[in-house]
């Protein structure tokens, strides 16, 4: 079993790191990167990084090795992120799906769930082709599929914010007030 020890700021008990979870198109790259920069900290998209080690993008992963391969990758890279400080963390969609994950995330730093309407996603992410859970799928009717299947999951987590028609700022400012809340 893996053993996780809470991260902390200095002396004054404020999470390293955050940690965006959530569906994709929510917008925890968009939010993670502008939040990042306001806090002068540095901006980690997971999928990137797991496209950079596997030297392959994601949507070749899953083709190539199948989701499993891929869901381990996501499982060793969590095991890192308690070592990490001063990050905000944009994961990727259902890495908070294995419940070892979810600890590992919730011991790495503050975890926020970003939410949005199944419309608001598709509508975002309808351009994307690099979407592998969604590839020849009609994707509102897919994209409410998987909503349904992870809603317990993503309602668990400690922090939610609601993307749905909010600019980016917006959300970048309603992380950094949890985030100055947790303190």
């Amino acid at each position: 079993m893996i053993r996780y020890t809470y991260a902390q700021r200095g002396d004054m008990g404020v999470a390293d790191n955050i940690i965006l979870v959530g569906f994709m198109g929510t917008g925890k790259t968009t939010a993670g990167k502008l939040t990042a920069e306001r806090l002068g900290w540095r901006f980690m998209d997971t999928d990137a990084l797991l496209e950079k080690r596997a030297g392959k993008p994601v949507a070749e992963i899953f083709a190539q090795d199948g989701e499993a391969a891929f869901r381990a990758l996501e499982t060793t890279l969590c095991t890192e992120l308690v070592g990490w400080h001063n990050t905000v963390i944009a994961t990727g969609g259902g890495i908070i799906l294995d419940p070892a994950n979810r600890e590992g995330l919730l011991r790495a730093g503050l975890v926020i769930c970003l939410v949005a309407s199944a419309k608001q996603i598709a509508s975002r992410i309808k351009h994307d082709a690099d979407r592998p859970l969604l590839a020849g799928a009609d994707r509102l009717a897919r994209v409410e599929a998987l909503l349904t299947s992870r809603a317990a999951i993503y309602a668990a987590m400690p922090h939610r914010i609601d993307t749905t028609g909010t600019t980016p700022f917006t959300v970048s400012e309603r992380i950094i007030q949890l985030w100055r809340s947790a303190r």
